[in-house]
């Protein structure tokens, strides 16, 4: 566990007053947390405040949407961005999870009030309600083309939706119990979908069938991710008979985040295990950085780094906190995250500090999202904030 620096969550409405105050403090494994502060000294015409902080902490850098900050004493800094813009009237209640499709013009996301929205990228207008699941939708995702969109809800169900009317041609069943992830395959011929039943199966979108029960757990799978391994990782042997080849399934890996405290890998053309990696808690959520790197996020915090080729011990664990690790998504040479405990961070190999996503105060920052240089995240507050990075 490294050192961390918090801040308040309201910093930059504070700050933009003259004398306005706000807290600041640092964790460092093993010695007692830092406290400090930081003060507006009054505010430019170009709207920028100059700040001063405590003895314990610096002021690096200020600029319109951002502050760098570090604590010598931790031998830490990090740069606190506030959103470019925020959502508030897509939901009515908790947006529980979202995406953004290709062209970063559409969103979709689901909500703790039932529902699942189309909305747009630029000024969160909805545009349409796709209506047709019973209960809860758990999760959602565009496809590639950026029209289509795949969901999973509390009624077993997956569903395939139309962004251009709403419609939903095509319905697949045969889960025991709600969705709680899916994973798209390539183009989107077939998806996979986890389960609290245990199964992740892997479906045909064309035929609306299951094509197989690609892994039973015995216990509830929270996340799947689909990925292309490296040609060094064992995948297993695919099935001899020619009608058992799906298309888009060919040397595909498929994690398993698991609730038994497993991350499970499974060739998704073989149905054979390829690896189980046993960690401190349930698995939440997994994703793939390259043909060799993979992560997962655990419910006690801890953030699993792991080489696919070697897998007795973890590359590197993060651990920030030990709030829930609710999302985790790729980003350049590193990943984003986001907790139960309201933080969303950005970890980039070649960067020196880390990335925080400010905003939510203690609220659980559920899932985040990509598109260019624009970060959406979705929170319990019922906001969907959009964050805009020179760096991405």
């Amino acid at each position: 566990m490294e050192a961390r620096i918090q801040l308040q969550s309201d910093w930059w409405t504070a700050l933009r007053e003259n004398e306005g105050e706000v807290w600041v403090s640092c964790k460092i494994p093993g010695k007692p947390t830092v406290y400090g502060s930081l003060k507006c000294q009054g505010v430019s015409c170009d709207g920028i405040p100059t700040v001063t902080a405590s003895e314990e902490f610096e002021v690096l850098q200020i600029s319109k949407k951002s502050i760098h900050l570090s604590c010598p004493s931790g031998r830490t800094s990090s740069t606190f961005i506030i959103p470019y813009t925020s959502f508030p009237k897509i939901h009515d209640k908790s947006i529980t999870c979202l995406d953004i499709s290709s062209g970063g013009g559409l969103g979709v996301s689901t909500s703790t009030d039932g529902s699942m929205k189309i909305w747009n990228c630029k000024n969160g207008d909805r545009r349409r309600e796709l209506i047709g699941h019973i209960y809860d939708v758990n999760c959602c995702r565009f496809f590639p083309s950026g029209m289509v969109v795949l969901s999973g809800g509390m009624d077993a169900q997956v569903k395939v939706w139309s962004c251009e009317d709403g419609t939903c041609p095509v319905t697949l069943k045969g889960h025991r119990a709600g969705i709680l992830d899916t994973s798209i395959v390539d183009r989107g011929r077939n998806v996979v979908s986890c389960s609290r039943d245990g199964t992740a199966r892997l479906w045909d979108c064309g035929k609306s069938t299951c094509l197989a029960v690609v892994a039973d757990c015995g216990a509830p799978v929270n996340g799947c991710c689909v990925g292309t391994a490296d040609n060094s990782i064992n995948l297993g042997t695919p099935p001899e008979h020619p009608g058992e080849r799906e298309v888009g399934t060919e040397d595909k890996l498929l994690l398993l985040a698991r609730e038994d405290q497993k991350l499970q890998g499974v060739g998704l053309q073989s149905r054979t295990p390829v690896f189980e990696f046993h960690g401190s808690d349930a698995f939440n959520c997994c994703t793939f950085l390259s043909s060799v790197y993979v992560a997962a996020g655990a419910q006690d915090g801890n953030i699993y780094q792991l080489d696919l080729r070697c897998l007795s011990t973890p590359v590197q664990v993060f651990h920030r906190s030990g709030a829930p690790v609710h999302s985790i998504i790729p980003v350049r040479e590193g990943f984003i995250a986001s907790q139960g405990d309201g933080s969303c961070f950005i970890i980039q190999q070649d960067l020196d500090h880390t990335i925080e996503l400010t905003g939510p105060d203690a609220d659980p920052v559920y899932k985040v999202a990509v598109w260019e240089k624009c970060i959406f995240t979705c929170c319990r507050d019922g906001l969907v904030r959009k964050y805009q990075l020179s760096s991405l």
